[in-house]
């Protein structure tokens, strides 16, 4: 089958291609054989419909009673081919893969011209020998005739025309050269010559046609490529005149922006003279625009400032790189100091010069008095709230223990409730600094290996007293297996106290808590189940926020801050766990939390 693939080998060696080397280069070797097997089908009808009519004719002049099987069985082998050929025309044109597929559909084709000349080929060698006279001139003119006329039907790929033409003439020449005769002798040499002279010119119009359909795929890409050219210039244009009016419109933006935004901006040249400023920074100094443009920058700077800000302002100059968030001490119009927050960006060009700089601040000075005020109050809470109310709760314990005698009931009604509700003020402290001291950074651990079961046990004893009090009991499922885990003993009991006794806090009376420990491979993971009323829906996206509460009323009956969960989900974070909910089947919510196990390399990474 290799002769019938070197239709696209042939194109490459084909003389007198020059042309086609630049334009011709991209065509697709696939699309042109496509073609070529279009062109073959698109004749093959007349080689169909010419084999019937001259078999016909032949079947006619060559019959003979003597010899009338033989005809009729080769009048069978021309219909059969016949028909296969008609078959194979409409199989392709049912095709709907014959660019994919062109290589096989011209190897069918050449299998096709093969059984075709075969058939030529077989008349000629088995009737020229039994005929005589004007039978055999009749088959030799005929011979000559199909092997001519198969030319213009199969010159789109020469290969298929010599696999034709060679079945055709191999039989006749084999039987002139066998005959005898020595006329026959001598046609049978010159019938390799006529064969070699019909090739060539089936080459040569094979090659004829590749180059023409060479040619019309390179005008079409060539065309195609203009084309392109001209849609991409028209679209380049389009993109030109749409990016000259976003820049316009941005400019606009931009300088709208400025105007309409509620901090100050200022555009600065590189000198440190004011070039623009927005009306927020009128409204910041107290000056109008027009006092301001042409003024050195400094002398919005408080003057015990001016000489640290002329070295930021150098920095910034000389190295071109951004100042963010920078507290500046101000001076306004009307002699009042203010520290403002900016943040300075020199605006560069291209070659590397400072066009303006623009800087953008923030009075903050009320934010820094709140900040002042909040750690006034954070000290006030710690030292002057809870010191002295740590004292009058071991006091009220004192009392309500008996270690100091007895009391009246009234009387020890009135202290126990005294010491819940001190309880009460001394955990929302407690929350309350945790808070503060997780929002400022400074919340240390003191991680160490514990065993996670030996920790649930304590904080089931700790909390039993809490439940009892709600008529709730605390009962772990099944065993709790020994693992290691790599956290802080005291804030993981504070975890567990919270969700314990929220879980007893809201189950109904009688009901049990339920703690589990299980194995999830890399980590431990502990569940406390309670049998309460569930979480709304619309509470959940806020579960672990601070100051949240699903139900205000039924909290403050049981006492709460909505501090708790937001703690507990920083403290597991910190130690490098997660924690979530879930409900649970048959009512109630599971509150769960992860922690990972602990092995020598996670202490390491844990550390590092």
């Amino acid at each position: 089958m290799d002769l019938l693939n070197a239709p696209a080998q042939s194109l490459r060696e084909a003389p007198n291609l020059a042309l086609l080397d630049g334009a011709g280069q991209k065509a697709d070797p696939r699309r042109i054989l496509a073609d070529r097997v279009e062109q073959l089908y698109d004749q093959l009808w007349i080689a169909i419909v010419g084999a019937f009519a001259i078999g016909g004719i032949a079947t006619f002049e060559l019959w003979e009673p003597r010899f009338g099987g033989l005809v009729l069985f080769w009048w069978g082998l021309v219909m059969l081919m016949t028909f296969a050929s008609a078959g194979l025309l409409l199989s392709y044109r049912r095709s709907r893969s014959k660019l994919a597929e062109a290589d096989q559909w011209m190897r069918w084709l050449g299998l096709s011209a093969l059984a075709i000349g075969s058939v030529w080929g077989f008349a000629g060698a088995v009737f020229f020998p039994s005929h005589t006279g004007e039978q055999q001139v009749f088959l030799a003119f005929l011979i000559a005739g199909v092997v001519t006329s198969g030319i213009p039907v199969f010159a789109g790929s020469w290969p298929v025309y010599a696999v034709f033409a060679a079945s055709v003439l191999a039989p006749f020449a084999y039987v002139l050269a066998t005959f005898g005769n020595r006329l026959f002798t001598e046609l049978a040499i010159l019938v390799p010559v006529f064969y070699a002279v019909s090739v060539a010119i089936a080459y040569r119009l094979s090659n004829v046609f590749a180059t023409g359909y060479r040619l019309r795929y390179a005008y079409s890409e060539l065309t195609d490529d203009y084309r392109e050219l001209n849609k991409r210039l028209g679209k380049q244009l389009l993109e030109l005149e749409e990016a000259g009016r976003q820049v316009e419109a941005s400019g606009r933006k931009l300088a709208l922006f400025a105007d309409r935004a509620p901090i100050a901006v200022l555009e600065i040249d590189v000198e440190g003279e004011i070039q623009q400023i927005n009306p927020a920074a009128e409204v910041l100094f107290g000056y109008a625009a027009t006092e301001l443009i042409g003024q050195p920058i400094e002398v919005l700077v408080a003057a015990d400032a001016r000489a640290e800000f002329a070295a930021k302002w150098r920095a910034i100059v000389d190295t071109q790189i951004p100042m963010m968030a920078q507290l500046i001490n101000n001076i306004r119009h009307d002699s009042l100091d203010i520290v403002c927050e900016w943040t300075v960006t020199p605006l560069v060009s291209p070659d590397g010069r400072i066009l303006s700089v623009v800087a953008q601040g923030r009075d903050m000075s009320r934010q820094l008095e709140a900040e002042r005020m909040k750690k006034e109050f954070t000290s006030t809470l710690s030292h002057e709230l809870r010191t002295p109310l740590t004292s009058i709760i071991g006091s009220l314990e004192l009392v309500n223990s008996g270690v100091l005698g007895d009391v009246t009931k009234d009387v020890l009604d009135l202290t126990v409730i005294a010491e819940r509700n001190g309880q009460r003020l001394l955990d929302l402290i407690n929350d309350l600094l945790d808070v503060e001291k997780i929002r400022a950074g400074k919340f240390d651990l003191a991680p160490a290996v514990l065993e996670i079961d030996d920790v649930l046990e304590e904080a089931l004893v700790l909390n039993r007293a809490f439940a009892t009090r709600y008529q709730v009991r605390l009962t772990t499922i099944g065993s709790l297996p020994a693992t290691q885990i790599y956290a802080d003993r005291k804030r993981l009991i504070q975890v567990l106290t919270n969700l314990l006794s929220n879980a007893a806090k809201f189950s109904p009376q009688g009901e049990t808590v339920e703690v589990a420990l299980e194995d999830r491979g890399a980590a431990v993971r502990v569940s406390v189940h309670d049998h309460g009323p569930g979480i709304p829906e619309s509470f959940r996206a806020k579960m672990f926020t601070r100051f949240s509460q699903a139900d205000s009323t039924t909290t403050r009956q049981q006492g709460g801050t909505g501090l708790g969960l937001a703690i507990c989900k920083h403290l597991i974070e910190i130690m490098h766990g997660r924690i979530n909910y879930q409900d649970r089947d048959g009512g109630g919510t599971t509150f769960w939390f992860e922690i990972p196990k602990y092995t020598p390399s996670n202490n390491n990474e844990k550390e590092a």
